[in-house]
């Protein structure tokens, strides 16, 4: 069975013109139910990650000053959500949904996270409504338990994953994969082992084209053991904060392409759910709609 981890407490941004979107986070499990895509055992509430794990990842003095709501204005700012417990709490239970995911993947092939992919938290700073780095934590985790000794992330969102290349740029054991528009946020890119930079305006054909030369070949390369895959839809030719110009299909398509590489090549995936911030609040339920359908028909 298909396992999604989904906690209901949503914090909106510090910018009206950022709020919007983040209504995602309720109606996606809504619409997969209502369709019967889903029921509602496939969704579970993580619990609060332990903070040792959290540690093999980020700062301690970071750390420990944000749950204890002692970040400062300036760092509040960059974050782009008000400090609250509610906020704090629900970092911790994002986390440890992707890193509960993982013995999903073992079980089944895969697990997902309705949220996550909190990819620009550096290990001792927050940015861009990530403060901890859910998939680099579960990457470290699986490390350090001995369960895997190759990971590979695969980060589609369209903006660069600055914050897990940085935490990773001399690890080995993680290879570190973006596609990102090359003038979009971060403007200050760091380096990952693979980035792949498009123009504004990069269409399906283009974007397609390229995935599926360069997927195969990083895989066949890396041999990865693991893969974390951040699924943002804010590639779509409609988002606000995206510039770049794909449909709902070539969307789709690039999912169904990651999906069905993992599955075929017997590699076990965790999916977080990333960005999405269309001026059309359907579009972005559909397009993230469309990765859960995906998984429940290749995978199940």
């Amino acid at each position: 069975m298909l396992k999604i981890a989904f906690n209901n407490n949503y914090i909106y941004p510090l910018e009206e013109n950022h709020r919007f979107p983040m209504i995602k986070y309720e109606l996606i499990p809504e619409q997969l139910i209502r369709e019967n895509t889903c029921v509602d055992e496939n969704f579970f509430s993580p619990g609060k990650i332990d903070s040792k794990i959290v540690l093999k990842t980020h700062q301690k003095e970071y750390f420990n000053r944000f749950t204890s709501l002692q970040l400062s204005k300036k760092e509040i700012r960059e974050i782009g959500f008000p400090l609250s417990q509610e906020l704090v709490d629900r970092e911790l239970q994002i986390a440890q949904g992707t890193v509960s995911g993982i013995n999903y993947s073992l079980k089944n092939g895969i697990s997902m996270n309705i949220a996550g992919g909190t990819h620009h938290a550096f290990y001792d700073r927050g940015e861009a409504f990530c403060m901890l780095n859910d998939q680099a934590i579960a990457a470290n985790y699986i490390i350090q338990e001995g369960l895997f000794k190759k990971i590979l992330i695969i980060d589609l969102d369209v903006h660069q994953g600055n914050g897990t290349a940085s935490l990773f740029n001399s690890n080995p054991n993680v290879y570190t994969l973006s596609f990102h528009g090359k003038k979009n946020y971060p403007f200050r890119k760091e380096k990952s082992d693979l980035d792949v930079e498009f123009d504004d305006n990069t269409n399906d054909n283009e974007y397609l084209k390229v995935l599926k030369e360069t997927i195969p070949k990083v895989i066949d390369q890396f041999e990865p053991e693991f893969i974390f895959y951040l699924s943002g839809v804010d590639v779509l030719q409609n988002d606000k904060l995206g510039r770049l110009s794909l449909t709902l299909n070539g969307c789709k398509e690039r999912d169904k392409f990651i999906l069905q590489t993992c599955k075929d090549n017997s590699i076990p995936l965790q999916v977080s759910m990333g960005g999405g911030y269309s001026i059309v609040l359907k579009n972005i339920i559909e397009a993230h709609s469309n990765t859960f359908r995906l998984a429940q028909e290749i995978f199940f």
